[in-house]
């Protein structure tokens, strides 16, 4: 077998620098929008990435901003309106609502000169990739999307060997996520009385209150795009990352609603775009998590295989007992060295690792999936009036 340090010295590439973490007196002070399962995975990162306290907390929902309340140790307000979250003295704001949030409160928070973390995918609407990146290029503020791939130490170092050559000339992608939403995703019931829905609908259009779309808002179009922005947006992000291009020309996908008719959006997916000299299909389907997800990278002198625990190299005309020829694990959760890296730029005003182009991008792929999926099968871009 050949060893990591050897194939990295051999191939011309090294090992990224590792980030930093903060001291103890170097507090970030900082503002939770939107405090449901995923805030709670994400200050279990933070938790672990730097010293912050939890100023202001804003949901519709009484249960989740209690265990925020009780998270801050009873030091944290809690508000209803999130601009009363960003006229607090915060440094900075982490959201994670529904997706049709995701741009009015991430400008809001902007223009109220706070920094933003703000989760996948950034945008819910191809019209709004332009006024987020207007609104943060406009101003002094650090975004750092939630595409925590770009900062996890195994993925940076798989698109290190592909721009490196190491495989050859890629000219397809393969990507899949799969899950099991019946068995492996339960959901509580909801207490519509500790529920503001109105609020929580904001924009979208008024519409009774569901225990579903409560729970799985991002398979309903009103709030979300289904798993072609949730899954295949992170996908798409290492593949736009590694190829060095961010825009398909075409976008095909195929859907069906076989186990859950009530969503809006399709729980079996296979979908395909086409990027200047190489192709990326995604698969997936809401019935089964046996493999997970992941991608593959497939050039003409060698194969990268890459999931959130590993990847791995496999050489063309090599034996099958020496492949692969090269495997690196990862040690820390991704989601943790994004949130240093999002805490270290809100000190040095550095460029964070996930730009909001990068984000913007990502989430334009899966929308115009959805698109075609919508439009008979198929779109080109640019789509014609």
């Amino acid at each position: 077998m050949i060893t990591r340090r050897h194939f990295l010295i051999t191939t011309g590439l090294t090992a990224l620098a590792s980030t930093r973490v903060f001291g103890a007196n170097d507090t970030i002070r900082l503002g939770v929008i939107g405090a449901g399962h995923r805030m709670r995975g994400l200050l279990d990162a933070a938790d672990k990435a730097g010293a912050y306290q939890i100023v202001a907390a804003c949901d519709v929902y009484g249960p989740y901003l209690d265990a925020i309340k009780q998270r801050s140790n009873g030091l944290a307000t809690t508000h209803l309106d999130y601009h009363e979250v960003l006229d607090k003295d915060i440094d900075a704001v982490i959201i994670a609502s529904p997706d049709h949030w995701h741009v009015p409160m991430a400008v809001d928070a902007i223009k109220a000169g706070k920094d933003v973390y703000l989760e996948k995918p950034v945008t819910h609407t191809i019209e709004e990739g332009a006024t987020l990146t207007r609104a943060v290029r406009s101003s002094k503020q650090i975004l750092q999307c939630g595409m925590q791939q770009r900062s996890w130490t195994h993925f940076r170092d798989a698109v290190d060997l592909i721009q490196g050559g190491s495989l050859g000339r890629v000219v397809q992608v393969r990507t899949y996520w799969w899950q099991n939403y019946g068995r492996n995703w339960p959901t509580k019931p909801v207490d519509p009385q500790a529920l503001d829905w109105k609020r929580w609908l904001g924009s979208a259009p008024d519409q009774p209150f569901s225990d579903e779309k409560f729970n799985r808002w991002r398979w309903y179009w009103n709030f979300g795009g289904g798993a072609m922005t949730d899954l295949f947006t992170h996908w798409i992000d290492v593949a736009h990352w590694a190829m060095k291009a961010d825009q398909p020309q075409k976008a095909h996908m195929l859907g069906d609603k076989y186990l859950f008719e009530e969503w809006d959006c399709p729980d079996t997916v296979q979908a395909a775009f086409r990027y200047p000299g190489f192709d990326v299909v995604y698969e997936g389907m809401m019935h089964s998590s046996i493999d997970d997800g992941g991608l593959e990278f497939r050039g003409t002198e060698a194969t990268l295989k890459i999931n959130r625990d590993a990847f791995s190299v496999y050489r063309e005309g090599v034996s099958r007992e020496e492949n692969p020829v090269l495997t690196e694990r990862t040690t820390v959760d991704g989601t943790i060295s994004h949130m240093e890296n999002f805490f270290d730029c809100i000190k040095s005003r550095k460029e964070p690792n996930a730009p909001v182009e990068t984000g913007v991008a990502a989430a334009r792929a899966g929308q115009m999936g959805n698109l075609a999926y919508q439009r008979g099968g198929q779109i080109s871009w640019p789509m014609k009036t």
